[in-house]
């Protein structure tokens, strides 16, 4: 797995974004959780216990925590009664995308490279829609996979345009599941050595 700075993932767009309600949800919450230093993956309002407002979101060095959920909550809340996008009674459900995430920026298939992953295309990509393969290269137009069961005939690898993408979600795996829980430690290291720093930096009172 190759690492992505928090840098380069500020103000990434998403290649995936959603459509009707949703995305009037995400055009409202997005500019609310960017200045906080949080990048939204995903909106989805379900029926589910009535109804469910589902906000999909990490730190842009990928972490998240229970407390980064009740801030986001904390923060989204005011903005939503304000805005009511929803002409009903819903339950507000902040979490973190998951081990095995959607994959909805460039950078999330650079940074999960060597992983197992299923998706969709929304046009014909060598004569079919649906894949599942590891991450074997990501540049700025695509992705290549290679194919853990390919049928007969085909080349064990392919490259999906990422304006084909229409869905994608990693694959969980113990090589994933260990590979993220490693990530998850070094990044929340690298925040506490920071807070550090700017803690020895403070003036004396």
């Amino acid at each position: 797995m190759s690492d992505t700075t928090a840098t380069e993932n500020t103000q990434e767009p998403r290649l995936i974004t959603e459509t009707g309600i949703d995305r009037r949800i995400a055009d409202i919450i997005e500019p609310v959780l960017v200045p906080m230093g949080y990048q939204l993956v995903r909106v989805r309002l379900t029926s589910q216990n009535g109804a469910t407002l589902q906000i999909m979101a990490e730190r842009t060095d990928g972490t998240m925590t229970v407390q980064d959920c009740e801030a986001i909550s904390t923060a989204i809340s005011p903005v939503l009664d304000v805005e009511d996008p929803v002409d009903k009674a819903y339950h507000l459900e902040v979490s973190s995308p998951g081990i095995d995430r959607p994959m909805v920026r460039k950078s999330d298939f650079s940074r999960w490279a060597g992983h197992l992953i299923k998706c969709e295309t929304s046009i014909l990509v060598d004569n079919r829609k649906r894949f599942r393969g590891k991450i074997v290269a990501a540049d700025d137009e695509g992705f290549t996979i290679e194919r853990d069961q390919p049928a007969y005939g085909e080349e064990p690898r392919v490259t999906i345009p990422f304006t084909a993408l229409a869905e994608g979600r990693l694959i969980l795996t113990d090589d994933l599941i260990r590979d993220a829980l490693a990530a998850d430690k070094k990044a929340k290291a690298a925040q506490a050595a920071n807070e550090n720093f700017e803690d020895e930096d403070s003036p004396i009172e």
